[in-house]
């Protein structure tokens, strides 16, 4: 599909401002921690980046609706008319920017009938910008520079004898762990937000189950990266790998699923 319309010039700066807006905040002083209605933390950082974010989207692409975990979306009478849609987490991992371990990220996607065609996603602390456009390639940018790096370049460099099966620290259950036990010998890895399907992206992990409960803005950014590069993010239900995950559904809750990058896929697939 041709979206040569999408500069991604524009969102990069879109999405490396939000950073340093949340940036200020998680290197200055102590922020007040809000409760949303389902328990989790919300932040001004989480608010600051939305706002940013979805003035700018509203400015450059005033047709695209946005539906983001911080506002309030519209209901499924409506957004099931959607062709195009923003899907934007303006804070993933806000535990983890809470903890300032560093593993938080700002994603913004973009979906054509359901499918992920664009992603962007940003590591603050790390002054990265991963993005993705169907069909155009996948790269990697260091804010402040002109210059891109094809993510297919990165992907070469990354190595490894043992399957690497990244696990999330908060969503271990019996089910992952009996998923992650069917691999064999393998070296577990663990990391937060968006980053770990970005990791499998580059092929620094090879697989990432995640078989409990998390939201569309949480993947649809680094999956369309993934897709990208060959990798896949499929449903996983009753044991069985089933269809990739699709965006916009009447509910906004991911199924679970299993992420895997594009040098495993031939050998579990078959």
């Amino acid at each position: 599909m041709n979206i040569s319309w999408l500069n991604p010039d524009t969102l990069i700066d879109i999405i490396e401002t939000a950073s340093q807006l949340i940036l200020q905040i998680y290197l200055g002083c102590d922020f007040v921690i809000e409760t949303k209605d389902d328990n989790s933390p919300l932040t001004i950082a989480d608010k600051k980046a939305n706002e940013y974010i979805c003035s700018n989207l509203k400015t450059y692409y005033p047709t695209i609706p946005i539906i983001s975990e911080e506002i309030k979306n519209e209901p499924y009478s409506i957004r099931k008319n959607y062709t195009f849609a923003w899907i934007i987490d303006p804070l993933d991992g806000t535990k983890e920017f809470i903890k300032k371990n560093g593993e938080f990220t700002v994603n913004i996607g973009l979906i054509h009938n359901g499918i992920p065609v664009a992603g962007f996603v940003n590591i603050p602390v790390k002054g990265l910008t991963y993005w993705a456009i169907e069909g155009q390639g996948a790269f990697i940018k260091e804010i402040n520079k002109d210059t891109h790096t094809s993510i297919n370049e990165i992907r070469n460099k990354h190595k490894s004898r043992k399957t690497r099966v990244l696990a999330s620290r908060s969503h271990m259950n019996n089910e992952t762990e009996s998923f992650i036990e069917k691999l064999g010998d393998v070296e577990l890895m663990n990391v937060g937000s968006s980053i770990k399907i970005i990791w499998i992206a580059e092929n620094t992990a090879d697989v990432y189950p995640r078989l409990s409960p998390c939201m569309e803005w949480d993947t649809c950014a680094a999956h369309a990266i993934l897709r990208e590069v060959g990798g896949l993010l499929l449903e996983y239900k009753d044991n069985e790998l089933r269809d990739d995950l699709r965006y916009n559904k009447e509910s906004l809750y991911n199924p679970n699923y299993v992420c895997y990058g594009p040098n495993f896929i031939n050998y579990k697939l078959k």
